[in-house]
């Protein structure tokens, strides 16, 4: 017998070395065995990032929202710049600018709407009381059992009894948020593209590049999606709220404002704000005006997501309604409404930077020698 050298021999096949042995498995064996070591590398891998996402939630909450703004208001931005403002100034009066335009709406929509929010609580409780009477009357469960079910819902979403504490402590993670999305925001404007500037300067070789084309896409992505999430959803609310007026479904300017912020949400907002609509028409009209609503509803909603999204997006953040789903859940997971809100643009741009990144991989390695 002659010793292979790794503790085993060959001459006989009594005693195989480790990559003898590996080699003699099937091949579905070792891909089994392959995949699932990466699997377990993966799973651990986003385990590791979740945690340090919920860990730092408020933070990276601000920081997605602060970029989201800072596309939306970059042609803002550019265009005072063009009027030869100094950075500091123009970055300043867009801050501004948002502020200003937040605060006017909201005291608009407050001033014509706060008498009428108590009226959209009766109204959805009368649409869910029709709705359960429906229920109980053509399908086959009780008054107890649906009265059970609502009340599993209601624990499981709501976690028990109000915590103050928790409460306080929420609202001045919030509060915070806000205060630190408006600082980076003004910095952001004023600073952001000589920061960029510094990063790409240290790249060197071709990884510069990469870098960036990948950030020119990543920054397009962004701001087309910010800018066509606003027109979608102004369009939306725009078409539903014109459909409940002419139809006389009364609170039609609060409905058309859940609508437009459920825009930002995508297919789960429009949805919930689609069957709000629906609840109050059949509570203030009855079941005729509320099916002409729900088709009403259908009719803006097929429209936005075949003709006007399309058009408005182009192909810059097309995700796949499976990707955007998984995404909203995630997002709503680690860190609830603000994170349904930022979770779809978040992977629209991690999405086209790393296409980015691998096109042009493959094109350096088809390039000769």
């Amino acid at each position: 017998m002659v010793d292979d050298g790794a503790g085993g021999t060959t001459d006989d096949g009594s005693r195989a070395g480790p990559r003898q042995a590996w080699a003699g498995l099937p091949w579905l064996v070792r891909s089994a065995v392959l995949w699932s070591a990466c699997l377990v590398v993966v799973v651990a891998g986003l385990y590791l990032v979740g945690k340090i996402a919920v860990l730092l939630a408020p933070l990276a909450i601000a920081l997605a929202a602060t970029l989201f703004l800072t596309a939306l208001l970059d042609p803002v931005l550019l265009l005072l710049r063009r009027l030869r403002l100094p950075a500091a100034l123009a970055a300043l009066l867009t801050v501004l600018f948002l502020l200003g335009i937040l605060v006017g709406v909201g005291a608009l929509v407050w001033n014509l709407t706060a008498s009428q929010f108590g009226e959209l609580s009766q109204e959805l409780d009368q649409g869910l009381q029709r709705t359960r009477d429906f229920a109980t009357s053509t399908l086959p469960v009780t008054d107890a059992q649906l009265d059970k079910l609502i009340r599993q819902t209601r624990d499981g979403l709501g976690g028990g009894a109000p915590d103050p504490v928790g409460g306080a402590r929420t609202a001045a993670e919030v509060a915070g948020s806000v205060l630190l999305s408006l600082v980076l925001l003004f910095f952001l404007l004023k600073d952001g593209r000589s920061m960029w500037h510094w990063v790409l300067r240290r790249t060197t070789g071709p990884n510069r590049d990469v870098a960036a084309e990948a950030g020119r896409v990543g920054w397009r992505t962004l701001g087309a999606y910010s800018r066509g999430t606003m027109i979608i959803a102004a369009i939306d609310a725009l078409g539903i709220g014109l459909a409940l007026v002419l139809l006389r479904v009364p609170l039609a300017l609060p409905l058309a404002l859940i609508t437009f912020l459920g825009g930002f949400v995508p297919i789960i907002g429009a949805t919930v704000a689609g069957a709000v609509a629906v609840l109050v028409a059949l509570a203030a009209k009855g079941p005729t005006i509320a099916l002409l609503t729900l088709a009403a509803v259908i009719a803006v909603q097929q429209i936005e997501g075949n003709l006007l999204e399309p058009l408005v997006m182009k192909r810059q953040v097309q995700l796949h309604p499976a990707v955007i789903l998984v995404a909203v859940t995630a997002g709503t997971l680690i860190a609830g409404i603000a994170g349904a809100f930022v979770s779809v643009p978040i992977t629209a741009v991690a999405y086209r930077v790393i296409d980015t990144v691998q096109r042009h991989r493959q094109a350096a390695t088809a390039r000769p020698a």
